[in-house]
């Protein structure tokens, strides 16, 4: 995963946690993309202190990660709740071929309801 894409991630689960010149500081980086002078001028700072208070940002986000792993934790949910409905789709295309089990395809559309349920 590119770093822009890690620290936007991150910045949405631990985003809070950092003070809000940090969080606002990322946010023109990263979202906006302007340069560190550019921010540096409208908040009327140095280029070095912007860079300075986003590579603290930075790293209190991976720390963060590092010892939570909630960004980790939810990719491999979205992995797995894939992984069980891709199942119930299959399961549901045999037994569309061959049972034809009213029990089977009504229990395959509650798997699929709820993981879409909770995908949401």
């Amino acid at each position: 995963m590119a770093k822009n894409l890690q620290v936007a991630v991150l910045l949405d689960y631990y985003g809070d946690l950092l003070t809000e010149k940090q969080r606002d500081f990322i946010s023109l980086y990263y979202d906006e993309d302007l340069s560190l002078s550019e921010i540096a001028e409208n908040e009327g700072i140095t280029r070095q202190g912007v860079r300075d208070s986003i590579k603290r940002a930075e790293t209190l986000l991976f720390e963060m990660e590092e010892k939570l792993k909630l960004a980790k934790r939810f990719e491999e949910i979205e992995e797995k709740l894939k992984l069980i409905s891709d199942s119930a789709a299959e399961i549901s295309k045999i037994n569309m071929q061959t049972l034809l089990s009213k029990e089977i395809s009504e229990l395959t559309v509650k798997i699929r309801t709820a993981v879409n349920e909770i995908s949401q």
